[in-house]
């Protein structure tokens, strides 16, 4: 080898492994810590691994938690990073009706109490079959897990950090289970940009006599749009009671998604034209640092969703938005170019964020959904209204989904080539980390958005997902669902799959006499599979139900334990 391409190999090599590097892992960019229960000092019980259906374990991260049933009994860890809030992921029982108790908790920094917490379950329990109820008579309970928060926080590396049941007279819940705790240092409040107008001016009518600004928010709008104007909302908590409506070239800008909240009436939010919803209905539409916490503590698909809705155009941007105990985080509709950026879905009653009619050219990227009541993610081209962009060419990126209830980490429904990229899944325990299925409507009489193109799934990293569908039963960590109609065109490649609970892979149908859909044009590359089958027995690495029709290649992969049913299906190696 001469000299000359010695060198030449050298910074190849060198270029390469910078690249390499430099490559982002999969998932989103996380700013907090999390910190597992099971793996902290405690006086209380451990729970789990458990995999199986209705289970407080099984909807855990990592499938462990711990129990403190005695008061004094805690969890302790030592923290390794500077941090100024908090967030813990816990579970306490229900009441007779349903309702939910209420407890207390106290935060120790050290020995010396730093803060005491009232958390409650009344967002949580449903039982039943979907779309659920709150009454626990109907048996086969979910949705154990809720999630309260705290700010203004001082705690240093290495203070230790004590969760502990407290000792209050009210309290009568028999226990608080802990999951996780995740730590962050929160940067400061953004500031009041330039152009813009205030909610908490008087000129727009402030809060009225029960503290509602719905009327001061709706004002400021029609007055920014006038204008040109920023909505500006700073710090605070502003109780909103019916719908915001969001017409083009707005901008409302917050404080960011820990200082500034848009809340929900529990005293009204039965009545579904009464909540938390933020309705696009423009072009040119930018919301920015602020979360939305609705007070919905069931399951209703009758009524709207709440949340973030609506059509938002095109060239319209969503980025840093906190949303939790709303139905949905968001639900979008008729949007090309859109950009869903650095937002939080979490505790949620169905989706965290779903692209639904007429979605185009759109962008999901960098956000994390936890706790949700559906898909975390999902691009699903129904036609229950008219489509006003041609749906496809969609991408999830560097998204990261843990612990729905129910569903999926990630699914596509169909249209033109829509793309996941570099996304995390893990602890999916009610469905499949990952999802390419033709079971819901896509279609009618003039319009046909069933897949075409190419779909494709890359670099994903996915763990403990592949969980038991109370209606499909075990789905596969990644699962392709060919049901009465077509898939053709689809790259799966370069996946890591950890510990799925069921199959890793499967290709299933439930196909009608009339109605029988194929697999075409279909591949697995690089696929990496280690271990499967932990949470239930006799499963694979790649399974094939007796219904499947169609092809499926793959290519430098080792696939342990293929297991092929059907008559009408090809595994092409």
């Amino acid at each position: 080898m001469s000299i000359k391409f010695k060198w030449v190999y050298i910074v190849f090599f060198l270029f390469a492994l910078k690249s390499f590097a430099q490559q982002k892992p999969a998932g989103a960019t996380i700013s907090w810590v999390t910190y597992e229960a099971e793996q902290m000092t405690t006086t209380g019980l451990v729970l789990g691994p458990k995999y199986e259906p209705y289970k407080v374990e099984t909807e855990a991260s990592g499938q462990k938690c711990v129990k403190l049933s005695a008061k004094g009994q805690y969890v302790e860890f030592a923290s390794t990073i500077d941090a100024n809030s908090m967030v813990i992921r816990y579970s306490l029982p229900d009441s007779k009706d349903g309702n939910g108790l209420s407890s207390t908790i106290a935060i120790y920094k050290n020995g010396k109490l730093a803060r005491r917490l009232s958390i409650s379950s009344h967002y949580t329990w449903l039982y039943g079959k979907y779309p659920f109820t709150n009454d626990p008579a109907a048996g086969v309970p979910r949705h154990f897990f809720d999630e309260v928060r705290l700010k203004d926080l001082d705690i240093a590396l290495g203070d230790h950090i004590r969760i502990q049941r407290d000792d209050q007279q009210a309290d009568k819940a028999a226990y608080c289970i802990i999951d996780l705790v995740d730590l962050e240092n929160v940067a400061a409040p953004v500031k009041e940009p330039a152009n813009s107008l205030s909610i908490a001016d008087k000129v727009f009518g402030g809060a009225d006599s029960t503290g509602d600004y719905t009327k001061a928010l709706r004002n400021c709008i029609a007055q920014a749009s006038q204008t040109g104007k920023i909505v500006w909302i700073p710090s605070g908590t502003y109780k909103i009671t019916a719908n915001i409506f969001l017409p083009s070239n707005i901008t409302i800008q917050g404080a960011g998604m820990w200082y500034t909240e848009l809340a929900g009436d529990s005293a009204l939010y039965t009545n579904a034209n009464r909540r938390v919803r933020l309705i696009g209905d423009g072009n040119n539409i930018h919301l920015n640092d602020f979360a939305i916490n609705g007070k919905l503590n069931y399951r209703s698909d009758k009524e709207d969703n709440d949340g973030i809705t609506g059509s938002f155009g095109t060239n319209s941007t969503i980025s840093n938005i906190w949303i939790e105990h709303t139905k949905v985080g968001m639900w979008i509709e008729n949007s090309q170019n859109l950009k869903i950026t650095g937002c939080r879905m979490r505790n949620t009653m169905a989706d965290g964020i779903n692209f639904c009619v007429g979605m185009s050219q759109s962008t999901i990227e960098n956000c994390t959904a936890r706790g949700t009541g559906d898909d975390c993610f999902a691009i699903w081209p129904t036609i229950f209204r008219k489509q006003l962009f041609s749906p496809g060419h969609n991408l999830i990126i560097h998204c990261t989904a843990q612990l729905p209830f129910l569903a999926n980490g990630i699914a596509v429904y169909g249209s033109d080539s829509n793309e996941v990229k570099n996304c995390s899944c893990t602890d999916i325990s009610q469905g499949s980390a990952i999802l390419i299925s033709t079971t819901f409507p896509t279609e009618n009489k003039t319009i046909n958005n069933n897949f075409s193109g190419t779909t494709v799934i890359d670099s994903c990293y996915i763990k403990t997902s592949g969980g038991f569908d109370h209606e499909w039963d075990w789905r596969a960590a990644v699962e392709i669902c060919v049901d009465k109609r077509n898939i053709a065109g689809l790259l799966i490649s370069n996946l890591t799959i950890e510990k799925s609970l069921s199959n890793a892979i499967a290709v299933i149908a439930k196909n009608e006499p009339d109605k029988v859909g194929s697999l075409s044009d279909a591949t697995l590359q690089n696929i990496t599979i280690s271990g499967y089958g932990i949470g239930v027995k006799g499963k694979h690495g790649l399974f094939i139900n007796a219904d499947a029709h169609g092809t499926l290649q793959i290519k430098q992969s080792v696939i342990p334990v293929i297991k092929n049913e059907s008559d009408n299906f090809t595994i092409v190696k």
